[in-house]
């Protein structure tokens, strides 16, 4: 069953991944991470950081299938649609408006995007993003975006004629990085339900960003963390 590509977080590639298909039960076949998140926005802010990287710096350092090892295929990204996109029953998110209520990429110029489906489960889907600024700047974008997302446990989203429910659920995290934000969001159309996780992590000037089916988020965030500040 086809979902709308179109998602309420400014975040392209969770929009591809969220949107993309519901599975016939409430969880993927391969989800073994929890069934509950916390938007764990904790951890220090650096005084001093390097400068941020370059976008051809950032795509040299996002995972890869052989990084992820077997069984993954890479993926085309999803063509952004942000037209006609409306969000009910949450005002934070409603106020955010443009890019941010229709899916599109966070306002940081340097960024790189990979995304890969998974031969061990139908449905099975991991999107790691990568985003560079000041320290300060990606802290306070991504931040505002979800705490938005989290301050509304249920909305919906519509498409054209498509309506999507969609619950938000906080997730604890490792302690990775200097910060880090994780949720769970389960999105429904006609009956049937399709759960992502998404875990945002802020490594000084750096920010990796890993979306998808739970039990592959869980198992390569830290790995996408470790080959995003490499050589850093």
């Amino acid at each position: 069953m086809r979902l709308p590509t179109t998602t309420v977080l400014s975040l392209s590639g969770f929009a591809a991944l969220t949107l993309a298909g519901c599975s016939n039960s409430s969880t993927p076949a391969d989800a073994s991470a929890p069934s509950a998140s916390v938007h764990a926005h904790q951890g220090s802010k650096n005084t001093t950081s390097p400068a941020p990287l370059t976008s051809a710096t950032l795509s040299k350092r996002l995972l890869n299938d052989s990084d992820l090892g077997e069984g993954y295929t890479p993926k085309a990204p999803a063509p952004a649609q942000h037209d006609d996109v409306t969000v009910l029953g949450c005002p934070a998110l409603e106020k955010l408006g443009g890019d941010a209520a229709a899916g599109g990429s966070l306002n940081f110029p340097r960024q790189a995007k990979a995304s890969f489906a998974y031969a061990g489960g139908s449905d099975s889907e991991v999107s790691e993003e990568l985003y560079s600024d000041t320290a300060q700047k990606l802290s306070q974008g991504i931040a505002k975006i979800y705490d938005a997302l989290t301050s509304c446990p249920k909305y919906q989203v519509v498409s054209g004629s498509a309506p999507v429910e969609v619950t938000t659920q906080k997730v604890p995290t490792a302690q990775l990085g200097d910060e880090r934000w994780s949720q769970l969001l389960t999105f429904t159309v006609g009956g049937r339900s399709s759960i992502v996780k998404q875990t945002a992590v802020r490594t000084g000037t750096i920010v990796v960003l890993v979306s998808g089916s739970p039990a592959l988020v869980d198992a390569h965030v830290e790995k996408a963390l470790d080959k995003a500040r490499a050589d850093r």
